[in-house]
């Protein structure tokens, strides 16, 4: 009897204990976590093209150079008596300085004595005049005929008028060598050179010293080719900033004063002149800009009408990326006029209100699905400069 209540009792009760241990299962397993189908379209940022007006900015090196050189020689000859604080190489000097002075009293008796013969000869003038008009009065009681221009005193005269005026120019050569026994300077100028000292005797002619002028200066500029067909209609009184770059930055004002009118055959470059007033900051607060310096000028050029600003990095190939009204990708051929620092200037091949693509895929391909995730302002307006 017993047999015959097992054999159901086993079965029902391996059946509940099945029924608890799944009842354990579910109660335990962890929760099913929901997700989101994944959007592979990649994100852009983008930005709407608008066209500019851009004034070309045009920049170019040279080295800053002396308006004037002066190899200083002497006119007269003599003893050098003394000479000027700054007359030494390095020195600044002022536009009428005395640089040197010559021992002068040969050149003031020279003097004197011109200005005695200009005496004498007037004093022989006055005289030969007197006899010209008593012979005149006495020709009057002589007929026309016999009267002749010597017997009028006529040549003598006119040989005293020429000794007066051999007189006058004598003295006036004698005060220009008193003169020139002071050796002035012709110009605010850097001197460069000397070769004299108190002491030397020196003979007229002699080079003694080599002076650059610092009221200009002057910059050859080179320009490139592909800066040409942007300069200035009328480049002439351009303004111009200088800068030379150093241990303290330096800029100053500067102005194009002309063109040299030919294309170096060897580069293909057009050369300008930048003139710099007042290089070495004498009469001025500012700072100095030395002779040799390497410098780098920037002036203004053509203003560029109807142009796109677009990063370089955003330009391969001559074409851009851009997105159209469906949110997918294509491109652009586009033709680039001028490049400053890290932009492209376009004039043709994309329209206003393009969308350029500022963030495009590491793979991009014609067609592509994009998630537009940022629209910034027009490229060329004053947040991008």
């Amino acid at each position: 009897m017993l047999k015959r209540h097992l054999k159901w009792i086993l079965p029902i009760g391996i059946i509940g204990l099945g029924a608890i241990g799944y009842s354990v299962v579910q109660m335990t397993k962890p929760e099913t976590i929901k997700t989101k189908a994944v959007d592979a379209a990649p994100s852009v940022n983008i930005a709407l093209l608008e066209p500019i007006t851009h004034q070309v900015a045009i920049t170019g090196f040279g080295e800053v150079a002396p308006l004037e050189v002066t190899a200083l020689s002497t006119q007269v000859s003599g003893e050098v008596l003394s000479w000027h604080p700054n007359f030494v190489p390095g020195g600044v000097v002022k536009r009428g300085d005395i640089l040197f002075s010559i021992e002068d009293d040969n050149y003031q008796a020279a003097v004197l004595q011109a200005q005695a013969e200009l005496a004498q000869s007037k004093a022989a003038l006055i005289e030969e005049r007197a006899k010209a008009k008593v012979a005149e009065q006495q020709a009057k009681k002589i007929k026309d005929r016999q009267v002749s221009e010597l017997y009028l005193r006529k040549p003598q005269v006119l040989s005293a008028e020429a000794r007066v005026k051999s007189a006058q120019a004598g003295l006036k050569r004698a005060k220009r060598d008193l003169d020139n026994c002071k050796v002035l300077s012709p110009y605010d100028a850097l001197v460069v050179s000397r070769t004299i000292g108190v002491g030397q005797f020196v003979t007229s002619g002699t080079q003694v010293a080599m002076i650059n002028s610092i009221e200009s200066a002057e910059i050859m500029l080179p320009i490139a080719g592909f800066d040409s067909p942007f300069l200035p209609v009328n480049i002439i009184g351009t303004r111009a900033k200088v800068l030379s770059k150093g241990r303290i930055d330096v800029m100053r004002d500067g102005v194009i004063v002309r063109d040299l009118g030919i294309v170096d055959s060897a580069t293909r470059m057009v050369n300008m002149v930048v003139r710099v007033a007042d290089p070495y900051a004498v009469d001025t607060k500012a700072a100095g800009l030395p002779f040799g310096s390497y410098v780098e000028v920037q002036f203004n050029g053509a203003t560029i009408p109807n142009v796109f600003k677009v990063p370089q990095e955003l330009v391969k190939g001559d074409r851009v990326w851009l997105v159209d009204e469906n949110d997918t990708l294509y491109f652009k051929q586009v033709n680039v006029i001028r490049q400053e620092q890290a932009y492209f200037y376009i004039d043709s091949g994309v329209e206003s209100g393009d969308r350029l693509v500022l963030t495009p895929p590491e793979f991009p391909q014609v067609g592509m699905k994009v998630s537009i995730t940022g629209i910034r302002q027009p490229i060329g307006e004053p947040d991008d400069e």
